[in-house]
């Protein structure tokens, strides 16, 4: 299933994540720091929702309250929400 989340507070403008079950089978992140992204994505990718919402949660970027991966914890938080509906 793909998820289309929009983060906020961050460079990034768009995340989009394929899911399979409670696996994360692909994600793309648009804008935001090229290496880092792929890096964080590459690392992420076949591992279980809850796992990647565990790791991700909390951290922040520079002087702001959030990241690209707290962005993606949180867009996974309300996917598992959204799907629990």
């Amino acid at each position: 299933m793909q998820y289309i989340y929009k983060p906020t507070g961050v460079c990034s403008s768009q995340m989009t994540f394929e899911i399979e079950g409670d696996k994360l089978s692909d994600i793309c992140i648009e804008g935001g720091c090229s290496g880092n992204s792929k890096g964080i994505c590459a690392l992420i990718k076949g591992d279980n929702i809850d796992t990647i919402i565990h790791k991700l949660s909390g951290i922040p970027c520079r002087n702001r309250k959030t990241s690209c991966p707290d962005q993606i914890a949180l867009a996974l938080k309300l996917y598992k929400e959204k799907r629990n509906m």
